[in-house]
């Protein structure tokens, strides 16, 4: 807002007037929140996602004149809740967004904290999983929750590695709204829970492990038909990956059932992490 006794600059007047933006006194609503710890995601899937399911949390919204008519829903929700919304620039909503790749709308909002997995819950849920291991890269993660949700993957776990990536702003901003539909949670200890999950699941390892016997991805299809007595993956697959560099910990290794491979042409040795999830998830989520 500009100081007393000047006319506003006439950009901004229009701002203000196109976005009907809420009044320059904070609301209650968004009394003692500091935007400086706030999170911000990016990009209008993952910001339409965040209000599919929990526009509460949002508790500022920015967007440029281009997004104005798909974010009309989002200003309502925001000026039903006390809480400021604006049209801006877009030099002011990089700014907002710390990057120029923000795609025309940005909102802020309280960090969440991941849940805890609960091996007896997912013993009864009888679902796949996909586990992450120490995936350090934000933008490998970011795909893989968007592939997951694309596929329909209901749940994500996530170890106590060091190297492992947790929810950021650029892992948001590649999922396109895929953190708002699978559930990421945290596993701790990974090699005991693994252990604990044989009982309900098979667990599996992606390694280039030639000291253990492998199998292909096509070990994960088939576990929901009724298993007869020779099936071997009549329980839900429960599949990890490590680390884009060093792969799975020993340990994480040594808890896993048996060692799961993608076979390829042998023309390069691996594929991407992400890549890899991508053909996991598509065979966890057929079944």
């Amino acid at each position: 807002m500009p100081p007393r006794g000047r006319p506003p600059h006439p950009s901004r007047a229009r701002s203000r007037t196109a976005a009907h933006a809420t009044p320059s006194v904070p609301a209650p609503a968004t009394e003692g929140v500091d935007p400086r710890k706030l999170f911000r995601v990016a990009g209008l899937a993952a910001v339409s996602a965040l209000f599919t399911h929990e526009p509460e949390r949002v508790e500022r919204l920015f967007f440029d004149e281009r997004l104005k008519p798909a974010v009309g829903t989002f200003c309502k929700a925001m000026a039903a809740a006390r809480k400021p919304y604006r049209m801006v620039e877009a030099e002011e909503l990089a700014k907002v967004a710390g990057t120029v790749l923000h795609g025309g709308v940005v909102a802020l909002m309280a960090q969440r904290t991941l849940p805890l997995f609960d091996t007896e819950m997912a013993r009864r849920a009888s679902e796949p999983l996909l586990i992450l291991d120490g995936v350090g890269n934000p933008h490998n993660l970011g795909a893989i929750l968007r592939t997951a949700a694309f596929f329909g993957l209901p749940r994500v776990l996530v170890s106590d590695h060091p190297g492992q990536s947790m929810p950021s702003e650029a892992a948001y901003r590649v999922a396109e709204g895929g953190f708002e539909w699978v559930a990421l949670e945290r596993a701790p200890a990974l090699p005991a829970v693994l252990k604990r999950l044989r009982a309900s699941h098979r667990v599996y390892g992606t390694a280039l492990d030639q000291t253990r016997p492998t199998v292909d991805a096509g070990a994960l299809t088939g576990w929901r038909r009724p298993a007869g007595p020779i099936r071997q993956n009549a329980k839900p697959p429960a599949v990890v990956l490590g680390n884009e560099e060093d792969g799975i910990p020993p340990a994480t290794l040594a808890a896993c059932e048996a060692v799961l491979t993608i076979p390829g042409s042998g023309r390069v040795q691996s594929l991407n992490v992400a890549a890899t999830a991508a053909i996991l998830i598509h065979a966890l989520a057929a079944g």
